[in-house]
């Protein structure tokens, strides 16, 4: 895949046309003076600056890009991801949010292996999905490698017009071992969160409590594909949304799990949408090796239970530890 490509703009640095003259000495009465040495000369700047060759690349990057797309010379993979129109389109205004507005800071991305597969396993809270967001531009911004996470989403998100297209071309699929196993197999970085809207949708009272982790399914992918287990811990997103109350009727009548109201929303309409500027933490612990057991262990009911507790505590006592260190809610 071709990627935006941005030499850095190197000026002119001024330089000395002249060095100073040499000392002469001249008999003058017997005695010598040295003669004084001649100014030094400066080239002068030019009075228009020549055109930042780096805004010339970026012209130039999209109207390739822009080719590209209206003569349909891309590449799509068989789950639908659309490398080059993330990086341009979908990321890109979700970066903003990651360093201007929840002022993201990431702990731990050298826990992320550099080309293998892995399993990241993260807390899911915010009454909406932007945490599974922010930690897909985590990945892509801070891995050494700059490797793209592909997300196991719910069926919901698939069935929800235009956000569904949207999230298959970002890199999501749905969340099943099937799929899970054979993006593991193909060495990709597969993001989780075992939740569901379980934690997404918990009262702001309960926040950064974790739920249950489901039947343990990711835990099943990674031990079947013999992949490391990378668990995540995400501070900052329980507070974007603070859930007061939850409509149910309304919930029902639209099909959603759950219809939430917070201080903002829905009495300020659509302004109440505007999530609120928390300060951010997400930290890659160390991964947890899987492929030390013997082939069948995720046949193991009890392997599997053990597996499942030991991420699922290591993700709440992190949770806990990056709490204390957060000075603010808001400040960081």
């Amino acid at each position: 895949m071709a990627t935006a490509r941005v030499i850095p703009l190197h000026g002119n640095i001024p330089v000395n046309d002249a060095e100073p003259a040499m000392a002469r000495q001249t008999a003058r009465r017997g005695r010598t003076e040295p003669v004084e040495p001649a100014p030094e000369v400066t080239a002068t700047e030019p009075d228009q600056p020549a055109p930042p060759r780096e805004l010339a690349d970026r012209l130039a990057d999209f109207v390739a890009f822009t080719r590209r797309r209206l003569t349909g010379e891309y590449e799509v993979d068989e789950y639908g991801f659309d490398a080059e129109l993330a990086d341009n389109m979908l990321l890109p205004p979700l970066r903003q949010l990651f360093q201007k507005w929840f002022r993201v800071e990431v702990i731990g991305a050298h826990n992320l292996p550099e080309s293998s597969g892995a399993l990241l396993v993260a807390n899911h809270s915010g009454t909406f999905p932007i945490d599974a967001m922010m930690t897909a531009v985590a990945v892509r911004d801070h891995h050494p490698q700059g490797r793209f996470l592909r997300m196991l989403g719910a069926d919901l998100v698939f069935r929800t017009p235009v956000v569904g297209s949207l999230a298959r071309k970002s890199g999501q699929t749905l969340a099943c071992n099937a799929d899970a196993e054979r993006l593991l197999r193909d060495g990709n970085l597969v993001g989780v969160w075992p939740e569901g809207f379980k934690g997404i949708g918990k009262p702001f009272r309960d926040r950064y409590k974790l739920q249950r982790f489901g039947r343990g399914g990711f835990v099943s992918a990674a031990l079947r594909t013999g992949t490391p287990i990378v668990p995540c811990a995400i501070v900052g997103a329980e507070e974007i949304y603070p859930k007061i109350a939850d409509l149910k009727p309304l919930a029902r009548l639209f099909g959603f799990p759950y219809f939430p109201v917070t201080p903002l929303f829905p009495h300020l309409g659509p302004l109440g949408l505007v999530p609120l500027p928390s300060k951010w933490f997400i930290e890659f612990g160390e991964p947890i090796r899987t492929d030390e057991f013997e082939p069948g262990a995720a046949e193991d009911p009890m392997l599997m239970f053990n597996l499942t507790d030991q991420v699922r505590e290591t993700i709440q006592q992190t949770l806990y530890r990056l709490l204390s260190q957060r000075a603010n809610v808001f400040l960081g």
